[in-house]
């Protein structure tokens, strides 16, 4: 269960001020339709998530144990580094969606691209190598994005204006950098350091 806390928690605070945020807020307030601009951010992650997963859980059986814990402990730190720059968002990146038809195609097809290669997509693959429970991570992954975004696609940016950023990167980047020092060390459940 302490991956899916973990995840849970890293991806939430982690995806406060991202650009999938921004872009549920985008689509929020163009569509105004939030059951299916939920269930497509769901059905987006899911499926981006879950290759993560299945790449960090190849990952984590492929490497030996001392190359993997070099691995995530330098991307962990890295991940840490990364949560500090803002993320920003092209003004037409989820505009031009509507070109898919529905609302919900729109969502689903504009969140799995905006994720690729996102922080929240690569702590998915770190924290799915680092435990042994692929299916955890994906399901505390996708909770934690959930968490996120659909505060945002009910109340929009009312809230965003209240929220200090800066305090919330830095805890993630904390967060980040406990994972690192751990794994580094072999603190911690895990691939059996």
């Amino acid at each position: 269960m302490e991956s899916f806390f973990i995840s849970t928690g890293v991806v939430a605070l982690a995806e406060m001020g991202d650009k999938t945020q921004l872009l549920a807020l985008i689509l929020a307030t163009r569509f105004k339709k939030p059951i299916p601009i939920i269930l497509g951010i769901f059905l987006a992650t899911i499926l981006n998530h879950g290759v993560a997963g299945v790449v960090g859980g190849w990952l984590a059986s492929a490497a030996g144990p001392e190359t993997l814990r070099w691995i995530l402990g330098i991307s962990f730190l890295a991940m840490a580094i990364w949560v500090m720059i803002p993320d920003k968002m092209d003004d037409d990146e989820g505009l031009s969606a509507t070109k898919y038809g529905s609302v919900l195609m729109a969502t689903l097809i504009a969140f799995f691209l905006a994720e690729m290669g996102d922080k929240t997509q690569i702590a998915t693959v770190a924290l799915a190598a680092h435990y042994s429970s692929v299916v955890w991570v994906v399901v505390g992954t996708t909770l934690g994005m959930m968490l996120a975004n659909v505060p945002v696609v009910f109340i929009g940016n009312k809230l965003a204006d209240k929220i200090p950023m800066k305090i919330v990167h830095g805890v993630v980047a904390a967060l980040f950098v406990i994972l690192a020092i751990s794994t580094l060390l072999g603190i911690g459940a895990g691939f059996g350091i």
